[in-house]
């Protein structure tokens, strides 16, 4: 028994380690807060405090792992920029009319530098060359567009 008081130290260092590969299996963060908890539990155990004492410390810190670190962490991984592919990102983008476009004919647009056929979002309107305007909808190869307003000095 001597021994194990001894050497107790080895035993929290075993039990971060295996806490450390479990984590890559589940992958959740948590096994990872409390295997910190373990490494506190180890440094305790080495300055020589007695168990219980170790056992609070690996305790306290695994809790303020979890309730501190995980959830930034957890944020940080699964969080992200959204990703917007294929006609998706040309929605709300703004493009400049490089044909006339009217309700009954489809025209052109200049749009993310490339030229698209276009058609009025709101079929009574007609779209200048020249104009602003704004993609609110792609069908198949046409942008639905509307004109963007601006301010005339």
């Amino acid at each position: 028994m001597d021994w194990l008081a001894d050497n107790l130290w080895q035993t929290w260092l075993g039990v971060a380690i295996v806490l450390g590969v479990a984590e890559m299996f589940s992958l959740d963060l948590v096994l990872i807060m409390v295997a910190a908890g373990a490494v506190a539990g180890m440094i305790v155990a080495l300055v020589g405090a007695p168990f219980a004492i170790q056992a609070l410390v690996a305790a306290g810190a695994s809790v303020a792992m979890l309730a501190l670190v995980r959830p930034q962490l957890a944020r940080r991984f699964h969080g992200g920029p959204e990703l917007s592919l294929g006609h998706g990102k040309l929605v709300g983008q703004r493009a400049v009319v490089t044909e006339t476009i009217t309700g009954l004919d489809v025209g052109r647009i200049r749009l993310a530098g490339e030229i698209w056929s276009a058609a009025p979002y709101d079929e009574h309107l007609t779209i200048t060359p020249g104009q602003t305007v704004e993609v609110l909808a792609i069908k198949g190869a046409t942008a639905y567009v509307h004109p963007v307003a601006t301010l005339d000095s």
